[in-house]
């Protein structure tokens, strides 16, 4: 049968709170906590310590000891360990659990720029526990290393490159400005999107994108066939410097973006955007040359600012 709770162990742990009331109370959750993670592994192998059994899954390999912080102090645990079946204690995994909403917690402050002594004080209300400027600063060290390890990540063949920026408000020199995300999106060769980089700067400008896109192929990227983004200037100078004679396609999105600007009334948008998706989604040239043509004729009077023959937008070289 299964392993059942020891008499001796609950015989202990009234009697060291009725001995020494509640500044014992820590060691006897401690005791608990030990006894109850061993009855779980033992449910979970189907076998008590010892046992022959028909269901047993796997073997009991131990103990292993680690510490956690609780509102009763910090508590070190003996975590059973298994071989052959796989085994954690759900008290300990409640606890990742809250590790890891904590740990979202102070990233989502950290990126926000929120000062230490805020994160400190939003994480004792958080966790219940006292939490000093030097733990948050060390979870701060911990997230930039993660954050480096990521940004400096090895890359593969990705045929398909897809480039934006966005801003966002940043803390920098001691006050609040707005910087440029500068995105790097590739699209791996069995079709999945892979977020390759990220980087903020101060603006858009040629030297920030160069730097940004020369960091690619020194993390190993290579095998680009086409590469996508706006027609914002420094972008288009730093893409034609570092990646020479790669087919470009202006972004369907910030193109139609574009066009809706001189659309004359606001009433014409959705019908003159539908006419631009219906034009990007025909199946062949020869059907969007077609559509095309029949967009120019239709809003010859109302839109007369449109692509004439001859300007199009095509696919260039680099």
């Amino acid at each position: 049968m299964a392993h059942q709770p020891d008499s001796n162990v609950i015989e202990t742990v009234v009697q060291l709170l009725c001995e020494s009331g509640l500044s014992q109370m820590a060691e006897a959750v401690r005791i608990m906590l030990n006894e109850a993670m061993k009855i779980e592994r033992s449910q979970t192998i189907g076998a008590g310590p010892y046992e022959r059994s028909d269901r047993r899954q796997g073997y009991a390999n131990g103990f292993k000891a680690k510490t956690v912080e609780t509102r009763l102090g910090p508590l070190t645990l003996q975590v059973p360990q298994t071989r052959g079946v796989e085994f954690y204690p759900s008290a300990l995994e409640r606890g990742v659990r809250s590790e890891r909403a904590l740990k979202l917690a102070v990233a989502e402050m950290y990126v926000q720029g929120v000062s230490t002594r805020r994160v400190t004080q939003v994480m004792e209300q958080l966790c219940g526990l006292e939490v000093s400027s030097t733990q948050v600063s060390r979870a701060a060290k911990l997230l930039d290393e993660e954050l480096t390890a990521w940004r400096q990540r090895p890359i593969a063949e990705i045929p398909y490159l897809v480039l934006d920026a966005r801003y966002e408000k940043v803390r920098h020199g001691g006050s609040v400005v707005s910087c440029a995300v500068l995105i790097a999106v590739g699209i791996a060769p069995d079709g999945h999107r892979v977020l390759l980089g990220v980087s903020v700067s101060l603006s858009e400008a040629e030297v920030h994108w160069r730097e940004f896109l020369g960091s690619l192929p020194d993390r190993g990227l290579h095998g680009v066939k086409l590469i996508v983004s706006d027609d914002h200037a420094g972008l288009k100078a730093a893409r034609e410097a570092r990646f020479a004679g790669v087919p470009w396609q202006r972004c369907q999105f910030h193109l139609q973006q574009n066009a809706g600007h001189y659309v004359p009334r606001i009433s014409m948008r959705g019908e003159v955007a539908a006419d631009l998706r219906a034009i990007f989604d025909a199946p062949d040239r020869a059907e969007a040359d077609r559509r095309l043509e029949l967009a120019v004729r239709k809003y010859d009077k109302t839109a007369p600012k449109h692509w004439r023959p001859g300007s199009r937008p095509t696919c260039r070289r680099g």
